[in-house]
């Protein structure tokens, strides 16, 4: 007997038991976004490990711990830990710049960090994601955050908040930086390791920190003055506060948060979150933002875009899925070639069918029937062959009716 092989640490099977629930989970997805007019982008599992650290910024704990990174040959390969990036480099190399403006994008599928696994966080994980580019405006923030919330509903879930907002315009950011560590320069030594090189590289990001010595500075009464007083553009504040209106016409509740940063360098403007308090720690199910530089960045035309992710696992862990459809048909038969042509006639025809292979006794296939849930039997036996004529059995009635082969095959 061979030696077990299990799956790696931090993946997961979805198994028959859960697939029906998770295609519904995705099928729902791109339904409600091809509503909106937003156009399928499927990109590469893995892309050139500078698309993300240029892209998502090398300063940032997804480049510096979690990216699964392999060289092949003399080139430096990186399975893909986010879509927007894979997104905005598909925009510039296929040049997609020279199409009318807005475009609108979507993208689902496997995701790939090096993490410590817990609940709702995989280091394969899955997203679904949406980007706009194309305008740099409030409309656009909005439509977005709209269509975020649209999703959720549809996917059932009501037990969720957002927060919004701005982290300022790329030339706002040197003087918050500076006032940020001017700030917190006194609390230096008590900070985290993490946070001491933040402090240096990308002070920004020490806001979104959860160790409890830093959370305590971060949450400081001196810290939410600073944060919610700092005097950000005029085009930013504007925007924000136009942002504000919309949501509020829209009936959408949302909370301005000044502590939140999202973790990726590209953001600038608007960034938001949806969060839940039903997964303990990773409570955030959708987070977005503005990304106005990262298309010039990665060698395309200056392009304003916002766009949102979400994680279907933690998505799956929330909603709960209708009953799958049922079997429409279990053909029970000794009849093999006859039963197949039957079986892809009532397929064409829309419903659910599957053929008894076995060849057993016609009680025990119509017992496996039963156990299938198939609303319907159709008894194909030599006799029925000959005769035209087939027995059907419902079982929810429990009545018998008689159908013509040919009918049926028609």
């Amino acid at each position: 007997m061979g030696t077990k092989v299990q799956k790696p640490k931090g993946t997961q099977d979805i198994t028959p038991r859960d697939a029906d629930a998770w295609q519904w989970l995705q099928s729902t997805c791109i339904r409600t976004i091809e509503a909106a007019n937003y156009k399928a982008m499927h990109t590469p599992i893995f892309e050139d490990t500078t698309l993300f650290q240029r892209g998502i910024g090398e300063s940032t704990d997804v480049v510096n711990k979690e990216m699964y990174t392999f060289e092949k040959g003399k080139r430096s390969l990186t399975l893909r830990p986010e879509g927007t990036a894979s997104v905005a480099r598909a925009f510039v190399e296929n040049g997609l710049a020279r199409e009318p403006m807005p475009q609108r994008y979507y993208y689902m599928g496997p995701m790939f960090r090096y993490e410590r696994p817990q609940e709702g966080r995989q280091r394969q994980f899955h997203q679904v994601g949406a980007e706009l580019l194309g305008l740099n405006n409030a409309a656009a923030d909005a439509e977005s955050i709209l269509l975020a919330w649209e999703v959720l509903k549809q996917l059932g879930l009501t037990q969720i908040r957002l927060e919004i907002n701005t982290v300022g315009d790329p030339e706002d950011r040197p003087a918050f930086r500076a006032a940020l560590q001017n700030l917190v320069r006194q609390h230096l030594p008590e900070l985290c390791e993490d946070c001491q090189r933040r402090f240096e590289q990308n002070p920004i990001r020490m806001l979104d920190c959860k160790v409890p010595t830093c959370k305590t500075i971060f949450d400081s009464p001196d810290m939410d003055s600073f944060l919610q007083g700092y005097a950000w553009s005029e085009g930013a504040r504007s925007s924000f506060s136009e942002l504000q209106d919309i949501l509020t016409v829209n009936n959408i509740p949302f909370t301005a948060n000044p502590r939140m940063v999202r973790g990726l360098d590209y953001y600038s403007r608007t960034v938001f979150e949806f969060i839940t308090d039903q997964l303990g720690a990773q409570g955030t199910v959708c987070g977005g933002g503005r990304y106005n530089g990262l298309i010039e960045e990665l060698g395309g035309p200056p392009t304003p875009a916002i766009g949102w992710a979400m994680g279907l696992e933690r998505l799956s862990k929330l909603m709960t899925a209708p009953d799958p459809d049922p079997l429409d048909v279990y053909i029970v038969t000794d009849q093999h070639a006859l039963a197949f042509q039957l079986a892809n006639a009532l397929r064409a025809k829309g419903q659910r069918v599957e053929v008894d292979l076995s060849s057993r006794n016609f009680g025990k296939q119509m017992q496996t029937a039963n156990k299938r849930g198939a609303q319907a039997v159709y008894t194909l036996g030599e006799q029925e062959r000959e005769t035209g004529s087939i027995p059907c059995k419902n079982f929810a009635s429990g009545e018998t009716d008689h159908l013509d082969i040919v009918m049926l095959l028609g």
